[in-house]
């Protein structure tokens, strides 16, 4: 038995609930993983109401990092002792202890601790494939990120910035602008207090931006396409506002032609190459020191409850971690 979050049915985060579980040994193709840090994402909260519907009963959570305790029948090229991480699923990380498919851990280099690793994966995935696939970043770009302080949102700055793009940011609180700024962000725009759009377009004598990230959803899609240049493209990956309602296509015309998509990490990552290729990336980035991860929460994993609320009322900036 090991301990684990659990939840019999989709709703609100008192849903959760800490308990053991039965786990076997590892399957031909498994190993069985000691996590020693979990990554908490905003899927697991859209698993956890419903959003995303999910098999119940379940164990949340799709990115963690640990140790390998035991490998089961034909697995050869990991072994026990090896500090490895996924980021892709399959859910079910919120757990002390798992059996995984071997094909889905990474190796994790020297230089990078199993905490950062569980924290930057699924968001680091999230910012390779929004930068080098979704809208293809080049340099001289200018990109408006929103909820810049968040976990992709960091990620995404300093990337951008790599890539020889100007970024624009999207935050909530002072406090928040310095994480930005200090993260690549080059100019940084108050949304409760600031016009978005107005602002956007002063920042940029009036062109608008090429491409908008957006994360929150509802709250602010009109301002996203308010903001991009003609023919510009609103990349909306997240909805942390709530979804985006119903809109005419129209409006999309209107605007100057612009592109919309809705990108999901499962689409872009299915794929093993492509999965190996961005998680190499991120490492590669996290161990050059181009990209930090920025760790400002942490949560006991039985008080995932907490953890989930924190996220959320977005009381958390940078990423957070839960600990077995």
């Amino acid at each position: 038995m090991v301990n684990a979050i659990r939840f019999y049915a989709h709703g609100g985060p008192k849903v959760l609930k800490y308990e053991p579980v039965e786990l076997p040994p590892p399957g031909p193709g498994e190993v069985r993983l000691r996590h020693t840090a979990i990554g908490l994402n905003y899927i697991d909260v859209y698993h956890r109401s419903g959003l995303y519907p999910v098999t119940l009963p379940c164990i949340p959570g799709m990115e963690a990092a640990g140790v390998i305790e035991a490998v089961g029948e034909g697995v050869k090229q990991l072994k026990a002792g090896d500090r490895v991480v996924y980021g892709r699923g399959p859910i079910g990380a919120y757990t002390a202890c798992r059996n995984i498919t071997a094909r889905e851990l990474i190796r994790l280099p020297d230089g990078v601790s199993d905490e950062v690793a569980a924290a930057a994966m699924l968001k680091g995935l999230t910012a390779w494939y929004l930068l080098h696939q979704t809208f293809p970043v080049a340099k001289g770009d200018t990109l408006l990120v929103h909820a810049a302080a968040g976990g992709v949102g960091l990620v995404l700055l300093q990337w951008a910035k790599k890539l020889g793009a100007r970024v624009i940011a999207t935050v909530g609180s002072e406090e928040k602008a310095a994480l930005a700024r200090q993260h690549g962000a080059d100019q940084v725009i108050l949304y409760r207090t600031e016009p978005v759009a107005h602002k956007v377009k002063m920042l940029t004598d009036g062109r608008g931006v090429d491409v908008v990230y957006d994360a929150v959803g509802k709250a602010t899609f009109t301002a996203s396409l308010d903001s991009l240049k003609p023919m510009g493209m609103l990349v909306s990956y997240g909805q942390a506002s709530g979804p985006i309602p119903p809109f005419d296509v129209q409006e999309l015309s209107k605007r100057g032609s612009l592109y919309l998509t809705r990108p999901s990490l499962m689409d872009y990552m299915k794929r093993d190459a492509t999965y190996r290729e961005a998680a190499t990336s991120l490492l590669h980035r996290i161990a050059a020191g181009d990209i930090t991860i920025h760790v400002a929460q942490r949560f006991a994993l039985k008080d995932a409850e907490q953890a989930h609320i924190a996220l959320e009322t977005r009381e958390t900036i940078g990423a957070t971690v839960l600990v077995p």
